[in-house]
């Protein structure tokens, strides 16, 4: 996936692929267990946030990369297709919604909420929540 192409616009700014681009950098760590580059990614303050599907709130830096640190430990390596990726910009503020499409061990679908802040002229995640997608016969809102 091109950073462009997972930003779905008629008319795309820069800072719009940026986001996409970073955000395709963590799902890159992530499939590759790369501590290194998730660390590159995110911002390293007590303001950022993670959390992943059926774990509690973790704050701060150490914590979230600790986290990181626990899940690489795996042999189980992840793969994801995102769908229904979409990134909006506003101002020195990003996020990015996404369906994190899981082959692995156990399959599944993960709607994630991937949140960015500028960082001179880059951009740096700053949260990331995702929660397991369970499907059931619910009518769907219009």
């Amino acid at each position: 996936m091109s950073a462009s192409a997972s930003v779905a616009c008629e008319s795309v700014s820069s800072d719009e692929v940026a986001v996409a681009t970073a955000n395709e950098a963590f799902y890159q760590a992530f499939e590759a267990a790369d501590l290194d580059a998730m660390s590159d990614l995110w911002e390293h303050s007590d303001r950022v946030t993670c959390v992943h599907p059926g774990w509690a709130l973790l704050r701060g830096w150490s914590s979230v990369a600790a986290s990181w640190a626990a899940l690489f430990q795996s042999p189980e390596r992840l793969q994801f297709i995102l769908t229904n990726e979409q990134v909006v910009v506003q101002g020195s503020t990003a996020w990015v919604t996404v369906d994190e499409n899981i082959i692995g061990t156990e399959s599944g679908t993960v709607t994630s909420l991937n949140l960015f802040v500028r960082a001179g002229d880059s951009w740096q995640m700053v949260g990331h929540h995702g929660t397991a997608v369970v499907l059931r016969n619910h009518p769907r809102e219009p």
